[in-house]
């Protein structure tokens, strides 16, 4: 990947998993904002054996208001909000893939960085009574488009996923841990633009590949995270597989399954005197 798609990576990255949140209700402020450092081994795409690890500066930004938020589950608005189901308008973005630097796709055009964007049906499942503990549903439906002069359309994901969330794991007060995972389906639009092969970029190690939409694999993320007076730490480790996936024969496909993962610090340098309370 280029340098700067790291930075997509990241952004995609905290918005997903590391922004900290607590299981628990409590008053906090409305907005908090911060920068830091952050060091990330990511695939170009899923399914490549081709990583890079990248030591990069980090926005940090939470903000708890009654119809936008920032936070561990996402940039989000809140659409509709009871004691155990929210409709959410769900955000999500991947990063651009330079083809000279992936050898199974050179030769071929390089992707654009994308923007996802739909509804999300977010569902309370289990709460413990100490409200330290907290299983949720997530089923977001998210169309994507193509970040350029004249963006594209690039189909559709829909990605259910269980969340399950910890306060003070194996009694480390401070700490919360994370652990999220559940299938990936896509349409052919979508699958086509990461793992199609045009006839014009066929060779004799690189066929024509036609994707279809359906299945296209698994993806479970676990995160560690601990806020402090004025900073927080965490990390998180993904595993990705893509056995039985749709696109499982494209020789774009390098790899079926694998690891990724990153730590990240940061500072919060300025926060919101007005306090709001939230039950995470």
């Amino acid at each position: 990947m280029q340098h700067g798609s790291a930075t997509w990576s990241l952004i995609a990255l905290l918005a997903c998993c590391l922004l900290p949140t607590s299981a628990y209700a409590e008053e906090k402020p409305l907005w908090e904002l911060g920068a830091g450092v952050t060091a990330l081994q990511l695939p170009a795409y899923r399914g490549s054996a081709e990583t890079r690890t990248d030591v990069l500066p980090i926005p940090y930004l939470v903000y708890r208001g009654e119809h936008v938020k920032a936070d561990k589950d996402g940039v989000r608005g809140v659409l509709f909000d009871s004691d155990r189901f929210e409709v959410n308008l769900s955000l999500a973005a991947s990063p651009p893939v330079d083809s000279d630097n992936v050898k199974v796709r050179q030769g071929m055009p390089s992707l654009h960085s994308s923007l996802e964007l739909g509804p999300s049906v977010d569902i309370t499942l289990w709460q413990s009574s100490g409200h330290d503990a907290k299983l949720k549903l997530f089923v977001p439906l998210r169309a994507a488009m193509t970040l350029e002069r004249d963006p594209k359309y690039i189909g559709w994901q829909f990605t259910p996923r269980l969340n399950l969330d910890v306060a003070n794991p194996l009694g480390q007060a401070g700490w919360t841990f994370a652990v999220v995972g559940g299938p990936v389906f896509g349409s052919r639009e979508q699958h086509d633009y990461f793992y199609g092969v045009s006839p014009q970029y066929a060779t004799a190690s690189r066929p024509v590949f036609d994707a279809t939409s359906g299945y296209a694999g698994m993806q479970v993320l676990s995160a560690l995270w601990k806020r402090f007076p004025s900073f927080w730490v965490g990390g998180f480790a993904r595993y990705d597989n893509v056995r039985g996936a749709v696109f499982e024969n494209s020789p774009l496909v390098t790899q079926k399954s694998g690891f990724s993962g990153g730590v990240a610090i940061t500072w919060v340098l300025a926060q919101s005197k007005q306090r709001v309370v939230i039950d995470q």
